[in-house]
């Protein structure tokens, strides 16, 4: 027998109304946790529908709609949710369709992974789920295959429905101060190299995090500390943590080198994960906490990247000139998962000219998600924002671009963070050097 998958009675309700006459094929993604034994499916969401002059001229699972879709998704998923795979919702056999899922959960994870900061480790589980769905008999195969190996072949699964799935699941949650130096390339008329060169700077913080000391309310818990025991169950459980960040260590002289400017990410973000309720241990919440703090503060620097992109593109800026710019990173806000009877949320971020209906838009076109207003939690970082008004860092985000081309600009990238429990939303600033 293979591994085994525990879907949340909604998914089961959301896989049937897709199975309508008239909405197949269907493609989508399965979301949730893996755990050793037993992976947790908690939510599903279909593929956004193509335009009628794109799906005419490409075929109904069209790989790099689907993939695109994948990387939309991972962004909006806290600490402890993933895309666990792929299904189908289809008349055509299960075996007619395998090659094909096979390509597409290989190449949806490819993507994803091409994103992270963080470093993998070796309990971290790298088996992926397709499902193919009959829309008549509601009949479901479930297969799996380790994109570790890009051999592998498929596996079969157990798959099964539950209703409160993650109604006990924990959730932990910390505020933690942001201050870092990014150097920038000399060349900055590449979108790509202006990526790259972001990336690498994050890289380097993103393991300063890992290495991070995490306090769960207050201590510092033995790794194989099971943080349900002595939990009554089906009762939800709320834990605060700290990290604790070193300074790089770094000499200066061997971080100078030669850009063509910096930027200096300040501020404090909010960050969360969640947690099984099959025993979940101090490590799994510290490793889940820290890949969302790395996970959130990257997919801001990007989302930003590609905002100046679109406008410098479009008002067709030029970069031989110096100028100075501020913008404002988007602040994270959280809606609770539907159907799920427990703490689980997904997450989006919204821009300072952007209103909460465009906030329900994404959550509608992206996760397939009908959402109230009332419903979005936006106070995490607002409330840190208010508190910090008095304090060194501005409330209100901004970015501020200075960029001085013709001058050879110099920087360190020795860097240092520390904890605030309440702090302003993250914000980037570029600066030109002394």
């Amino acid at each position: 027998m293979g591994r085994g998958y525990i879907a949340e009675d909604a998914v089961e309700g959301y896989l049937s109304k897709l199975c309508e006459p008239g909405v197949v094929p269907v493609t989508g993604l399965l979301i949730g946790q893996s755990s050793a034994q037993r992976d947790f499916v908690v939510m599903a969401t279909r593929t956004p529908q193509m335009d009628e002059s794109t799906a005419a001229a490409g075929s109904s699972l069209d790989k790099d709609w689907v993939t695109e879709h994948a990387r939309q998704v991972s962004r909006m998923l806290p600490g402890g949710l993933c895309v666990l795979g792929v299904f189908i919702i289809t008349d055509t056999d299960a075996k007619d369709t395998l090659n094909s899922l096979r390509q597409l959960v290989f190449a949806v994870e490819n993507l994803i992974s091409g994103d992270r900061l963080w470093s993998p480790v070796d309990d971290d589980v790298t088996d992926r789920i397709t499902l193919h769905v009959n829309p008549k008999t509601r009949k479901t195969v479930c297969r799996t295959f380790d994109v570790r190996d890009p051999k592998s072949t498929a596996k079969p699964a157990d798959w099964k429905y539950q209703s409160g799935v993650c109604s006990s699941w924990t959730m932990v949650s910390c505020c933690l101060d942001v201050d870092m130096l990014l150097a920038l390339p000399e060349d900055r008329t590449s979108t790509e190299s202006m990526e790259k060169c972001l990336m690498e700077g994050l890289k380097a913080w993103a393991h300063q995090i890992e290495d991070g000391v995490c306090l769960i309310d207050g201590k510092k818990l033995p790794d194989d500390k099971e943080l349900t025991a002595g939990q009554r169950r089906n009762v939800k459980q709320t834990l605060t943590a700290q990290l604790l960040i070193t300074p790089c260590e770094q000499r200066l002289t061997e971080a100078v080198q030669q850009c063509g400017g910096s930027v200096s990410v300040r501020g404090a973000i909010h960050s969360r994960a969640y947690l099984h309720s099959n025993k979940p241990k101090a490590s799994l919440a510290e490793k889940l906490l820290k890949r969302d703090v790395v996970s959130t503060v990257a997919v801001r620097v990007q989302m930003l990247l590609e905002e100046l992109t679109a406008e410098e593109e479009s008002k067709g800026d030029s970069k031989d000139r110096q100028r100075t710019d501020q913008f404002g990173l988007p602040r994270r806000l959280f809606c609770p998962v539907r159907g799920a009877a427990g703490p689980v949320c997904v997450c989006d971020y919204q821009f300072s000219d952007e209103g909460l209906s465009e906030v329900r838009d994404r959550l509608k076109e992206m996760l397939d998600m009908e959402t109230a207003e009332e419903d979005l939690d936006t106070r995490q970082e607002m409330a840190a924002a208010e508190s910090t008004e008095s304090n060194e860092y501005t409330a209100e985000p901004t970015v501020q671009t200075v960029v001085e081309p013709k001058r050879n600009n110099y920087t360190g990238v020795a860097m240092a963070s520390a904890v605030a429990l309440l702090a302003t939303a993250a914000s980037l600033l570029y600066l030109q050097d002394y």
